[in-house]
């Protein structure tokens, strides 16, 4: 079995990777992916102690997708949408991870008020426009954001994050099509974690590398290695400068892995032990950590030093704030639902 298809990298893309992120900006992100990594671990222990209910998708192994495509973009100016697997891209855009983790608890303090939960943290004075249930859902809102952009001449852009396995829904090619009709300021990103739920990518489409399928629509698009995040920030850096210049939309690929199932459901019977196995020798926060060990910029000790600040941090403010935090009113129940006894309703507005 091909457990890591090969990569397509643009020439000179390798030397350009050096250049862009300095070693402060390196281990800023290093501390970034690790506190991501703890965080998501974190919450996977409290669904176990059933403090978290209802869907839970962790990111655990994606950390340099958002870190990288972020990081080359401008977070809280920029607009970005994403799936159910959303926790990091929220904080990464500035959203208080107290706030997420109090919404993943369906906490009153949470980011949407605790009704939303996992699949729904929303922030929208950050511009993280929502995680969405729906598989390829964000395909045409990230579209008509970048259309509002474009219409008020702003000089944001629509970031969309999704899936490999949401590339196979009509939205997609529904929204390629418009988006490159209309020239958008939008970036779709595809983190291909080669499995849709627990069905193999080579098993559910016909072409594996995504980023061709944007041809179809005359896209310029790139593929990228989704577990380095210097080669994720170099391959952002031109797609997000092709599309906030004027020039239409762009699509990147990035290869990446999920180290746990889909979702807390998922038992993760249908992965073999070698497969993950081969990816686990890639993880991005160890290749970026070794990285700056190998150039003297971080000791091991310092690394472990770093773990356990982030480990203490997250334990003491942000599931304490969690836990603290007070469960919505009853009296609220039907407080941000609309209903049949609505005034917009009844006046014929909806």
């Amino acid at each position: 079995m091909n457990v890591m298809p090969g990569y397509v990298r643009e020439e000179g893309m390798g030397e350009q990777n050096t250049l862009l992120l300095s070693v402060t900006d390196k281990k800023r992100l290093l501390r970034e992916m690790l506190y991501a990594r703890r965080f998501e671990e974190r919450c996977y222990e409290a669904y176990v102690e059933r403090k978290i209910g209802g869907f839970l998708h962790l990111y655990s192994g994606q950390e340099a997708c958002a870190h990288g495509v972020l990081e080359a973009a401008r977070p809280g100016f920029d607009y970005v949408i994403t799936g159910y697997r959303d926790h990091i891209h929220a904080i990464k855009c500035g959203a208080d991870p107290r706030e997420v983790m109090a919404e993943l608890y369906g906490k009153e303090t949470g980011s949407s008020r605790g009704r939303g939960g996992s699949m729904h943290i929303f922030d929208v004075k950050h511009r993280f426009m929502g995680g969405y249930a729906l598989v390829g859902g964000p395909f045409p809102l990230a579209a008509g954001i970048a259309k509002g952009i474009k219409m008020k001449g702003g000089e944001e852009i629509s970031i969309c994050f999704l899936g490999d396995a949401a590339n196979n829904q009509g939205t997609f090619h529904e929204s390629l099509n418009m988006a490159k009709i209309w020239e958008l300021p939008v970036l779709y990103v595809c983190e291909n974690n080669l499995y849709g739920i627990g069905t193999r990518i080579d098993r559910s489409t016909a072409v594996l590398d995504q980023y061709k399928r944007a041809a179809a629509y005359d896209i310029p698009a790139s593929q990228a290695d989704g577990q380095d995040v210097e080669a994720v920030y170099a391959a952002a850096v031109k797609a997000v400068e092709h599309v906030r210049s004027g020039n239409g939309p762009y699509f990147l690929e990035l290869k990446t892995y999920r180290y746990r199932g889909h979702s807390m459901s998922d038992s993760n019977a249908y992965r073999s032990k070698e497969e993950e196995r081969e990816w686990l020798k890639r993880d991005p926060i160890h290749i970026l950590r070794n990285r700056l060990i190998d150039a003297n910029a971080l000791t091991l000790d310092e690394f472990k030093a770093m773990d356990q600040e982030i480990l203490d941090e997250i334990e003491n403010e942000v599931v304490r704030f969690a836990e603290e935090s007070p469960e919505p009113a009853v009296e609220d129940l039907e407080k941000y639902v609309l209903a049949e006894d609505d005034p917009y309703v009844r006046g014929g507005r909806v």
